[in-house]
């Protein structure tokens, strides 16, 4: 068999886009997007990619150039995920919370050529691009608004027209730019915001392809779900699922915002069937004032900090069927995923949540997960106690992070892709976190780097020492909490509320400390390190705040 060779009808390359175009061959007249009161079929989504990314070519986009999108889950957010590479360009989805600086700093590091832009974010956005050095080319502006018509009457000269108008003008009949290889650069997505050193991820077409036919496979999702967007699309894509959706020909139910009354009304309005989120979705679930028993079960994906055993239960017994998983931006979608079997039915309650707070095994496609002793390489011990590092082998596995070899080369060591993030192996070889030696705080879905928070605490005159962690919240399930030392010799101590008073006008407002926690002199090792485990366990002692809805 030695003379068999790769053929080019062979040689195909992997890309989710192609999704698209059978969904709407087999499923046109079925409703793709709900939003309001407006609905789109399959054969009118294809329809309106196509144009925009016509829009794209004509106006000078070509393959490698960078195109972001900063706007909440809405029909034209779905849209540009397949739009914007189908016109050869690499997505970049922005998180819609972050501040114009940090905004500012991605878009220049990212050469981004062309923003599409929420009428919610106009105003950070165009903020963001006073910011930008007087020798940066801008970006070119496009406005999305719900209202098509007032879209059109409040482009302004900074951007060029509304986002209907380049569905308007595309040629619906273009073909589409499909990758030289699948291993062409697709989308770029930035790590928690980082500001000092900007991280972003770049995934390639074979790999957005392999996670989203992987999660599929492993969450079970049938033909034609109805699929409620409580995950925004701005966290790693939507963990792979505007493509899955697509490609089962699902139902999407978009929304701007939401609660927990919001959620249920739209589950009996629309029949969900399907939905993900943070670990905060499963709690407005089960504090929602309008909770009842569902009629019929919904599956619910959540990742992200451990959803506690409590809140698992609560919701579980309203009729939601919880899975747990397991990934970060670089691997673009969860890649573990707590698989459940037959036999954990039959324990108490509280064991079931337990074992379903662990994260799991690798999902069906990925190649190889472990946990390692970080010096050797070597695997750990079996038994759920000897800690080592989470790395992972698989084909979703980032290309890179954009611009930064020596970051790239760093985590990527021996085959394998070094998360670092801190777990333990059961001798059932299911994975557990146990921490995050990144010092990574996740608080709603959103990651946020305790180093970055601390670098603003150190820029009060007061303060002479400061260490971030994470505390318990009933809300968000982790908030920061800051430890900080003041200098000797203050006439005038500032308080708690000073403190994060500081640190709202220097920092995106969903980063700023939830509990400032004063003290004489914060615990060090002999060589003068902050202990911060130490502090985790103080913090942890003080019990779960009130998170209030920042």
């Amino acid at each position: 068999m030695e003379e068999l060779k790769p053929t080019p009808a062979s040689l195909s390359p992997l890309t989710p886009l192609a999704f698209l175009e059978r969904t709407a061959t087999v499923y046109g007249d079925c409703p793709s997007v709900i939003y309001n009161n407006i609905t789109y079929t399959w054969s009118q989504t294809h329809r309106r990619c196509l144009q925009v990314a016509s829009s794209l070519s004509s106006d000078g986009i070509k393959p490698g150039h960078v195109v972001s999108v900063v706007a909440p889950n809405i029909p034209a957010m779905y849209e540009l995920q397949f739009a914007v590479p189908m016109s050869g360009a690499i997505l970049n989805n922005i998180n819609t919370r972050l501040d114009a600086r940090t905004m500012s700093i991605l878009l220049r590091h990212s050469e981004s050529k062309l923003v599409f832009v929420d009428c919610l974010s106009r105003d950070v956005i165009l903020d963001a691009m006073s910011l930008l050095p007087p020798n940066t080319k801008r970006p070119t502006l496009v406005l999305i608004a719900d209202d098509a018509e007032a879209a059109e009457s409040s482009v302004t000269d900074d951007f060029c027209c509304a986002y209907e108008n380049m569905v308007e003008k595309g040629d619906p009949g273009f073909k589409w730019v499909q990758p030289h290889s699948e291993w062409d650069p697709m989308v770029l997505n930035y790590t928690s915001g980082t500001t000092s050193s900007p991280k972003g991820v770049v995934h390639c077409h074979r790999s957005v392809f392999t996670i989203t036919v992987g999660s599929l496979i492993d969450w079970g999702v049938p033909k034609q779900p109805v699929y409620l967007w409580t995950l925004p699309i701005f966290h790693a894509n939507g963990w792979s699922y505007p493509w899955g959706i697509a490609a089962v020909g699902g139902t999407n139910i978009c929304l701007r915002k939401f609660d927990g009354p919001t959620i249920y009304s739209l589950i009996k309005r629309h029949g969900v069937t399907h939905m993900c989120g943070a670990p905060v979705v499963l709690t407005m679930l089960t504090n929602s004032t309008n909770k009842e028993p569902l009629r019929n079960p919904i599956q619910i994906l959540t990742a992200g900090a451990p959803p506690p055993s409590a809140v698992l239960f609560r919701t579980e017994s309203l009729g939601f069927v919880v899975s747990h998983g397991y990934g970060l931006t670089e691997t673009a979608g969860l890649v573990v995923s707590c698989a459940w079997k037959p036999k954990w039915n039959t324990f108490p309650a509280s064991e079931r949540a337990r074992l379903k707070a662990r994260q799991g095994v690798k999902i069906v496609g990925f190649t190889e997960i472990d946990v390692v002793e970080p010096e050797s390489g070597k695997s750990v011990k079996r038994d759920g106690v000897a800690l080592g590092e989470v790395v992972l082998k698989g084909g979703c596995i980032m290309l890179g992070y954009l611009k930064d070899p020596a970051g790239t080369s760093k985590c990527m060591k021996d085959g394998w892709f070094y998360t670092g993030d801190v777990g333990v192996m059961h001798q059932d070889g299911y994975l557990e976190i146990k921490d995050r030696s990144k010092d990574v705080i996740i608080s709603g879905g959103e990651n946020m780097s305790s180093v970055e928070i601390e670098s603003v605490l150190y820029t009060h005159p007061a303060v002479n020492e400061a260490a971030v962690v994470a505390r318990p919240d009933e809300f968000w399930g982790e908030t920061p909490c800051a430890f900080v030392g003041l200098k000797d010799g203050l006439t005038q101590k500032p308080g708690e509320k000073d403190i994060i008073d500081f640190c709202r006008e220097k920092m995106p407002h969903y980063m700023v400390p939830k509990t400032v926690v004063f003290k004489d002199e914060l615990p060090k090792t002999s060589t003068g390190k902050i202990q911060k485990f130490v502090l985790r366990g103080i913090a942890k002692g003080m019990g779960s705040s009130k998170g209030s809805r920042m």
